[in-house]
C-alpha cells in the first residue's frame, strides 16, 4: 500500500551523473530527466528529497543488474530506493535511477519511439519505484502505468502505453 500523498513545498533535488560519453549525442537528456522528475513529483505530491540519476551505457547497467539483482544482462532502467533516514538526518535521499543509453536507443528503434520521450518515460517509471510503486501484480501494474500515462500527458508527451511515436 502506498503512503497517502503529502503536499509538497518543492521538487526533489536532482543530481545527474553522466557515466558514458554516448550521452553526448543527446544534449537535452539532462534537462529531460529533470523535467520528468519534477512532473512526477508534482503529480504525486511526493515527499521532498534527493534523487541521483546515472546516465550510463549497457556495460555499466549490466554490471549493476548482475551485482544487485543477479541478472547478467543489460536493461533499460534500474531503480534503487534509499533506506529510510531518521528524522533530523538532513535531506531524505529517495534513491538512485540508472538508465542505459544503448538499450534505450534500441528500444526507440524497435518501437518507433522518440529518444527523449522514452527517456522521460523511463525516468518517471524509475521515480515511481523510488517512492514505493511497483508492478509485481496486474493491479499494481495497472496503477503504475496509469500514473505514468498521466505524468507523460502533463509533460505534453505521448502516452507510452497507447501510442508509438514516429521519428
Amino acid at each position: 500500500m502506498k503512503p497517502a500523498p503529502k503536499l509538497r513545498a518543492s521538487a526533489p533535488t536532482i543530481d545527474i551523473q553522466i557515466a558514458s560519453p554516448l550521452w553526448d549525442a543527446q544534449p537535452k537528456a539532462s534537462q529531460t530527466v529533470r523535467d520528468a522528475i519534477a512532473a512526477a513529483a508534482a503529480a504525486l505530491a511526493s515527499a521532498d528529497g534527493e534523487v541521483s540519476i546515472v546516465l550510463t551505457d549497457d556495460a555499466g547497467i549490466k554490471k549493476l543488474n548482475r551485482d544487485w539483482r543477479g541478472i547478467d544482462k543489460a536493461t533499460n532502467v534500474l531503480s534503487f530506493p534509499a533506506a529510510e533516514l531518521k528524522p533530523g538526518g538532513g535531506a531524505k535521499m529517495l534513491g538512485d535511477i540508472v538508465v542505459a543509453y544503448e538499450t534505450l536507443e534500441r528500444e526507440c528503434a524497435d518501437e518507433d519511439r522518440v529518444f527523449l520521450h522514452h527517456l522521460a518515460h523511463l525516468t518517471v517509471h524509475g521515480f515511481l519505484h523510488l517512492i514505493g510503486y511497483d508492478h509485481q501484480t496486474d493491479s499494481d501494474a495497472d496503477e503504475m502505468e496509469g500514473l505514468e500515462s498521466k505524468i507523460m500527458s502533463a509533460m505534453k508527451m505521448p502516452d507510452p502505453y497507447l501510442s508509438r511515436e514516429l521519428g
